[in-house]
């Protein structure tokens, strides 16, 4: 189909009103622009990733504090039998004695870790268990030991009982 002049000078003027472009022309740079200006994450996607890192922290911390929490119980029993033990070179090397205390194991160890040195009292058992007497702290945790020997400290467990009856109890603050 041939154009006539007329055609031709309208479909010029129509180029020089767009500027040199056609509307075809005009589309086509403004849809490739657009797409090649893609550069970043959208507003949905970075609320999505915010979500799941949230989904995370709520799943993860409660677990770190229970493990930092069994860790410090477990760290104040080993320090029981710590002392359990010293005060078995000090029956040893002191036969007559019934009991020892924190001031007279003080030699045999070099630190009473978490328990209270004040608190400290070993007592000499016949059958040769000897059993301790003596508070300790794991955070904010009291742990009692009320005659306690090394069978019931049970340093690889971090349950303990919960009453002042029990060989090892707790009681934790603001109880």
């Amino acid at each position: 189909m041939q154009r006539t002049s007329k055609q031709k000078e309208i479909e010029i003027l129509h180029n020089q009103n767009m500027g040199g472009f056609t509307m075809r022309k005009f589309v086509k740079e403004l849809l490739n622009k657009r797409l090649n200006n893609e550069k970043g994450l959208t507003l949905i996607e970075l609320l999505a990733v915010i979500v799941i890192l949230g989904i995370i922290a709520a799943i993860a911390v409660p677990a770190i504090g229970g493990i930092i929490d069994s860790s410090r119980i477990k760290a104040v029993k080993a320090d029981a039998v710590n002392v359990i033990n010293a005060a078995n070179i000090y029956f040893t090397e002191n036969q007559d004695a019934q009991n020892a205390t924190g001031t007279q194991l003080s030699t045999y160890l070099t630190s009473f870790g978490n328990l209270d040195q004040s608190t400290v009292t070993v007592k000499k058992n016949a059958s040769g268990g000897n059993s301790i007497t003596a508070t300790g702290t794991a955070g904010t945790t009291t742990i009692y030991f009320n005659d306690a020997t090394l069978t019931e400290i049970d340093v690889d467990s971090a349950t303990i009982g919960n009453t002042n009856a029990t060989p090892v109890s707790t009681v934790k603050a603001g109880s």
